[in-house]
């Protein structure tokens, strides 16, 4: 990673920043681009403290990457657990280390959290995600399915 990068909690001056990459996230899960959304889904989230954010700045108000963290709880383990739901790093900050310090950075988080657990998915394609995942400790489920219910109709 460029010693530039410099891993650090969301501001609310990151806003901008951390919209324009959230946008480009949902785009790489083939969601059509829509920055307002992007901005208020990420306001409301930190304005009710909603999910906790780690942006990668570095240093020239243009933000490298980011993930957001979502407290939960699991029933088995009987202890909260973080979400790793977003993890994004813009295309010109790849293959610097900001995914790999993002991560790192998450970890230390939720360890000092008290989280029992981090969980997260990633498209079955993403075979870079998946191998800078398993390269930091990161076990992938074989035993349980995910499934999801569209409510919204």
């Amino acid at each position: 990673m460029s010693d530039s990068i410099s891993i650090r909690r969301y501001e609310p001056r990151d806003l901008p920043e951390t919209a324009r990459l959230f946008d480009l996230y949902r785009q790489f899960y083939e969601q059509p681009a829509d920055l307002p959304l992007a901005e208020r889904f990420i306001r409301a989230r930190t304005e009710n403290a909603e999910s906790v954010i780690l942006v990668a700045d570095t240093g020239a108000g243009v933000l490298g990457g980011f993930c957001q963290l979502y407290p939960s709880f699991c029933s088995v383990a009987a202890g909260p657990i973080y979400v790793l739901y977003d993890l994004f790093v813009a295309p010109n900050a790849r293959r610097g280390g900001v995914g790999k310090a993002l991560l790192a950075a998450a970890h230390e988080r939720a360890r000092g959290d008290g989280k029992v657990r981090m969980d997260l998915t990633t498209a079955k394609t993403n075979a870079t995600a998946q191998s800078l995942y398993e390269s930091m400790g990161w076990v992938r489920d074989e035993v349980f399915y995910t499934y999801t219910l569209d409510v919204s109709r």
